[in-house]
């Protein structure tokens, strides 16, 4: 039924352009007569190229998963606040897009930072291609800007890895109640009211495995337990899949060195403000908008670039 549902949409996107292409050519020849339709063939036009463009995108899309929600995971290197802090800017930015571009998101995990930032978080973004656009995301990303926490305005690299899975709502991950070894524990906070003084959390070990997800973010034990077995299932699916297809590397969790010479893009603020992606090459001076979301060229340029295509 999705399958189905996948081809349908295709085949509705193809009828649209067909009928707007038909609508521009229309315009065009309405506007050799009267210069004031200029406008309307200009705007028709620019759709016309976004709905191409987009359909484009979404016909790299081969795999199953492609469609599936995505699990995106977010873990600072060495480096203490500094680290956390781009994180925690790191975890917004993804948050800013994924509501841009219609996601809902839910944060299944959330551990902050001693002083600021974040020691880890997990965020499930649902909707239609949400693991397709984020798959090229994993990885190491790398800030460079004057540290607001040094307090002689040093310059200062700081590393966090991010990882992405799908989360494969249709598909049977076999979990024995015996391979599991389940522990629950308190939450730790930064104090005061929201100091949880129940045994809330929960780890969960897939022993044969050796999978660990640790989930401490909601109230209740048996929430953080589903959103546990939810994200365990999304990583025994890529661990068994990656043993079946050894040159599957694309599914794989962040790297395990998150320092210099690993990362697939870097984001500098100072001396000067660019953000480049080390794989394809674009790059772009408006670091801002990139931090406040703005990734779709960066997500284009992996998915064209991965398939030998051209983005243009």
């Amino acid at each position: 039924m999705r399958e189905l549902a996948i081809l349908k949409e295709r085949l509705n996107a193809f009828r649209d352009i067909g009928e707007r292409l038909n609508y521009l050519k229309e315009v065009y020849e309405l506007a050799v007569e009267d210069p004031e339709m200029a406008a309307e063939v200009d705007r028709e036009w620019r759709e016309v190229k976004r709905l191409l463009e987009d359909l484009r995108i979404k016909l790299l899309f081969e795999r199953k998963e492609d469609y599936q929600n995505a699990i995106l995971e977010i873990h600072p290197g060495a480096g203490g606040t500094e680290s956390q802090d781009w994180a925690e800017m790191l975890m917004r930015m993804y948050v800013k897009w994924a509501e841009r571009n219609g996601y809902k998101v839910s944060v299944l995990d959330y551990q902050r930072g001693e002083t600021a930032g974040i020691k880890s978080a997990t965020l499930l973004i649902q909707g239609p291609y949400a693991y397709g656009y984020l798959k090229g995301e994993k990885g190491v990303h790398r800030l460079v800007r004057i540290s607001p926490f040094d307090a002689n305005n040093r310059r200062h690299t700081s590393f966090a890895a991010v990882g992405v899975l799908p989360e494969m709502e249709d598909v049977e991950v076999e979990i024995k109640p015996e391979d599991l070894k389940i522990e629950t524990f308190r939450s730790s906070g930064a104090g005061g009211q929201h100091v949880n003084k129940t045994e809330s959390a929960v780890r969960i070990t897939h022993i044969p495995t050796g999978i660990v997800v640790v989930m401490r973010s909601e109230r209740s034990q048996h929430q953080n337990r589903e959103n546990a077995m939810r994200v365990l299932k999304a990583r025994l699916y890529d661990y068994y899949r990656r043993q079946q297809e050894e040159k599957l590397k694309e599914l794989a969790g962040p790297k395990s060195s998150i320092e210099w010479g690993h990362q697939i893009r870097s984001y500098v603020l100072y001396p000067y403000k660019l953000v480049k992606d080390h794989r394809t090459g674009y790059e772009t001076s408006n670091a801002e908008a990139v931090l406040e979301g703005e990734i779709d060229e960066f997500i284009k340029a992996y998915l064209f670039h991965r398939k030998g295509a051209s983005v243009k």
